[in-house]
């Protein structure tokens, strides 16, 4: 009896940079969503500010030109 040959596999081994690879995309899959949140965080502040800035000067426009309705 003969030995059947031996056959490569169909689809290469995966290499250590693939592998890690995949690990890497698993593990900054949250970190990802975390720096999206923590930038949404960010534009809703500034808007924040923004609009804390903008009553500012329109109550400062509003003291220096002496219509205190604004005030």
């Amino acid at each position: 009896m003969q030995a059947a040959p031996l056959r490569a596999p169909s689809r290469p081994l995966p290499s250590v940079t693939g592998a890690l690879r995949a690990v890497e995309a698993v593990l900054l899959r949250g970190g990802q969503r975390t720096a999206r949140r923590n930038a949404w965080t960010s534009v809703l502040e500034d808007r924040r500010r923004a609009k804390d800035r903008r009553e500012a000067q329109y109550v400062l426009e509003a003291a220096a030109t002496g219509h205190p309705q604004a005030t």
